[in-house]
């Protein structure tokens, strides 16, 4: 094999937002359809050489991620509104869009002691899609408006439709109908947003990461950027709606021995107690660190713990500041 010369990795503006002209027009305008030039002879490649394209390929996604930070921002806010309005977060996605979007909702529950109602993962194609590809779901906008029309969705809700390539018709057909519903909505896409879609949604987010090594498969970067933009959007609405003091995760549920210990422990760090107490502190609390902690610090039973909590928004930090 003929030794193979890498070139360096861009910036992410320089591979996706200002992009070098093709030689040609390319045959689709999408970014995510777009050939990599960096990767042509990807089948000629190493082992190694492969590890390192890829590798150079990603670490352009953080900084693509970046640029859209204040429409990252935004979301957050949309959703931390929905949530205080009584509404939730509903994910919307098809093929690896859609089975990120259902991660991070069933992630929720036992990191934040949330409702499973609360975080939503819409997939086109049902449960069977997650495990097995169901191609053509993607296709039929009208099963992504149903898929509202169950959920009964209205004006508390937000709804976040993800399609790297933005023209999945299952996602727009979702988002349509949670429009006439009433609801807020965005878009996570990883190609140019046309100005019908921003015109259409509250939020679009754009990381654009550029063309993947393998032509089209949008579970590399594409893949990276949605997980990470998921990420920081139910994280940041946990912490803003009372679920995190400080940086420690006090609303998980004890549902495992690795939880439990977790629990221990940050009642040992907030508390000053022994490991024996916080654990007759987590179960006098029914399993709930933060009652726990609202009990030690009030010297009151987990029922009382708990109304006081709840009059305070769930929120530690507004009953004991930092």
């Amino acid at each position: 094999m003929p030794d193979l010369k890498l070139e360096p990795a861009p910036t992410a503006m320089d591979a996706a937002r200002k992009p070098n002209p093709p030689a040609q027009p390319p045959l689709d305008a999408r970014l995510t359809e777009q050939r990599n030039p960096r990767s042509l002879r990807v089948d000629q490649m190493s082992s190694l050489e492969i590890v390192d394209l890829v590798n150079g390929e990603d670490r352009l996604v953080a900084a693509a991620v970046s640029d859209e930070r204040e429409h990252i921002a935004r979301a957050i806010d949309l959703v931390v509104e929905s949530f205080r309005q009584g509404g939730r977060l509903i994910y919307v996605g098809a093929g690896t869009s859609g089975r990120l979007g259902v991660l991070d909702a069933s992630e929720m529950p036992p990191t934040y002691r949330i409702e499973p109602e609360l975080v939503q993962g819409v997939m086109a194609g049902g449960y069977e899609a997650l495990l097995r590809a169901q191609e053509g779901a993607e296709d039929i906008p009208e099963d992504g408006a149903q898929a509202m029309d169950d959920r009964e969705v209205d004006g508390r809700d937000f709804v976040l439709g993800i399609a790297a390539s933005g023209t999945t018709p299952f996602v727009h057909g979702a988002l349509q109908r949670a429009r006439e519903r009433g609801a807020r909505t965005g878009f996570l896409l990883c190609t140019y947003p046309t100005e019908e879609l921003l015109q259409a949604h509250d939020v679009v987010i754009a990381p654009l990461v550029g063309p993947e090594v393998i032509t089209g498969s949008t579970r590399m970067k594409a893949g990276t950027a949605t997980k990470m933009v998921l990420n920081m959007i139910s994280t940041a609405a946990m912490v803003k709606t009372g679920k995190v003091y400080g940086n420690l995760m006090v609303d998980l549920q004890v549902t495992c021995q690795k939880l439990q210990d977790r629990g221990e422990r940050i009642l040992m760090e907030t508390l000053g107690v022994s490991r024996d107490e916080a654990a007759q502190l987590l179960d006098a609390s029914g399993g709930h660190v933060k009652t726990a902690i609202v009990m030690s610090r009030l010297s009151l039973d987990a029922e009382a713990a708990r109304k006081r909590l709840e009059k305070a928004g769930g929120s530690i930090a507004a009953l004991f500041g930092r």
